[in-house]
């Protein structure tokens, strides 16, 4: 009789649980059992470690043998367990040292060759590898990049079962060559990417003054708008939601296009959390181990409610509110979307992360995110437009707004009017509006500002500070707040929405420099959140 263990990660959502993989082998007729919890992907897995096993150069066991995978009421599934259950069967047939795969974690996908393919989320399956005590790891070679990115952890990529066999005997390492000329795709890196599960997630290959790319979406580019490239500006620098609302053709979608590159580049923390949800998702680009920059994802409006906030058959997989964690979330033709998709995004919207509940388990993922949104004054979109024979009948122009629930318009700070493009800013008549890279100066100096203040608390933008803190540990300049506390007595402003306009005013206080605001401040916020002219929006865009 032969025992031997080893250990690989089940995932999910985006936590992995380190499972341990028992092999047992006794005299008997010749079978092989797998037991645990496994899906379709991983009871398939004993033809392939058969397979792997022999085509490698190792003798298959003639004997009873059962794979135990415990904690057997964690369902498990994908095809990264294969290489543990390989490495379990062998130590258990003595072909390697069980003791030497006793406390290793081994992740990969096992072709019938015996070479090791990537598999997706590889990051947060080390990373709870790590959190469990575990320090040593057996990863594809392609991942290995992705792998070493959790500290103290040691990292062996392989190519083959072949390799590890060796590598585990104390033997020669083979080098395995590819099998396809120079030039050609590597079929091997298939695994790493999921055709349509990006759900329009763009990551840029570059920053405006990187140094490694200069085609990117400039600002300049946006003719006119100076509210709309301040509101831009001011969400960018506090994380606050954007609504942006005109006729077609005034540049809604450029510039929402262009606020990605407005924001700072992610913190080690962030690129960690991020790289972690687009491993899981299948999106994670090869040769980026490490996604640095804020994503940003536009769904289309056909998307369904399941689509947004995450769901699938199984164990729930991350949705278009997960993806765009700690980036944009741009949601085009907002009113076209079915109205219970957008309610979805209120409880998200507060909190920070979505939980969602299927018979298969309950899975909790990030997604904290600034969400814009874009739609048309009515169906046509010329009804804010003077003289351009809007056709809408009342009730439909009242039917196709409603579609935007007054609970979701509530927990977005900014709602600004786009008007149309004149004739002198489209001919740059007027001069050219303010780079990119000069807004993303202000908005970097803007969030250190408030970085300093926000030391030693539980938040990092002003859009996260609740609004109890900023009436009582930070408060605002005598007499700051009268016109908002007006707006609010005449029902323009609900209790949330006093709130937010305080978190606005905090980060226009921060954008021009000054300690806390002031009563122009919190009109600037107010007129940016109720649409209702104070006399305090700037003329130009240089932020002050």
């Amino acid at each position: 009789m032969g025992f031997a263990r080893a250990c690989s990660v089940a995932l999910v959502g985006v936590d992995g649980v380190v499972v341990e993989v028992q092999a047992d082998l006794e005299p008997g007729v010749a079978a092989f059992t797998l037991v645990g919890l496994p899906d379709k992907t991983l009871v398939e897995s004993r033809d392939r470690v058969r397979a792997a096993v022999v085509n490698s150069g190792a003798a298959w066991p003639q004997k009873k043998l059962t794979v135990g995978l415990s904690p057997a009421s964690v369902p498990k599934s994908g095809a990264g367990f294969d290489l543990a259950v390989a490495a379990a069967v062998l130590g258990a047939a003595e072909v390697v040292d069980p003791g030497a795969i006793a406390d290793l974690v081994l992740i990969g996908e096992l072709g019938l060759d015996g070479r090791v393919r990537p598999v997706r989320g590889i990051l947060p399956a080390v990373l709870a590898a790590a959190e469990a005590g575990y320090r040593q790891v057996v990863v594809p070679q392609q991942c290995a990049a992705e792998a070493a990115l959790v500290p103290d952890v040691s990292v062996l990529g392989v190519r083959s079962l072949r390799q590890l066999i060796a590598v585990l005997t104390g033997g020669v390492v083979p080098e395995e060559e590819a099998p396809d000329p120079p030039g050609r795709p590597d079929p091997i890196l298939a695994g790493l990417l999921v055709p349509g599960a990006g759900l329009g997630t763009g990551l840029a290959p570059g920053r405006p003054g990187g140094g490694d790319c200069t085609d990117f979406p400039d600002l300049a580019d946006v003719a006119g708008q100076h509210t709309a490239r301040r509101a831009l500006e001011v969400a960018a620098a506090g994380g606050h939601h954007l609504f942006l609302s005109g006729p077609p053709g005034a540049g809604k979608t450029m510039l929402a296009e262009r606020l990605p590159w407005i924001l700072p580049p992610l913190t080690r923390q962030d690129s960690v959390e991020v790289t972690a949800v687009h491993s899981v998702a299948g999106i994670l680009p090869p040769g980026e181990p490490l996604v640095s920059r804020p994503p940003y994802c536009a769904p289309h409006h056909s998307a369904t409610m399941q689509s947004l906030v995450g769901g699938g058959t199984g164990i729930p997989r991350p949705g278009a509110v997960s993806l765009a964690h700690r980036g944009i979330l741009f949601l085009d033709e907002a009113a076209e979307f079915h109205s219970r998709a957008l309610d979805a995004l209120r409880q998200p919207l507060e909190s920070g992360h979505v939980v969602i509940a299927r018979a298969a388990g309950v899975v909790r993922l990030p997604a904290r995110f600034l969400m814009v949104l874009a739609a048309n004054p009515c169906p046509c979109g010329r009804h804010t437009l003077h003289g351009a024979g809007c056709e809408c009948p009342p009730s439909v122009i009242r039917r196709y707004q409603a579609r935007l629930s007054g609970p979701l318009l509530d927990r977005v700070d900014l709602r600004v009017e786009v008007e149309p493009v004149t004739r002198s800013d489209l001919l740059g008549q007027g001069g050219r509006g303010e780079s990119t890279a000069a807004v993303a100066d202000r908005v970097r100096e803007a969030r250190e500002r408030a970085a300093v203040r926000l030391a030693d608390t539980p938040w990092r933008l002003n859009s996260e500070v609740p609004g109890q803190e900023l009436r009582t540990r930070w408060q605002a300049g005598p007499g700051a707040l009268a016109q908002a506390e007006r707006d609010l007595e005449r029902g323009l402003l609900t209790a949330r929405g006093l709130d937010r306009v305080l978190r606005v005013a905090w980060t226009v206080a921060d954008l021009r420099g000054r300690d806390r605001p002031e009563a122009l401040d919190v009109a600037v916020a107010l007129e940016l959140r109720t649409g209702i002219a104070r006399g305090a929006m700037p003329q130009t865009g240089d932020g002050r």
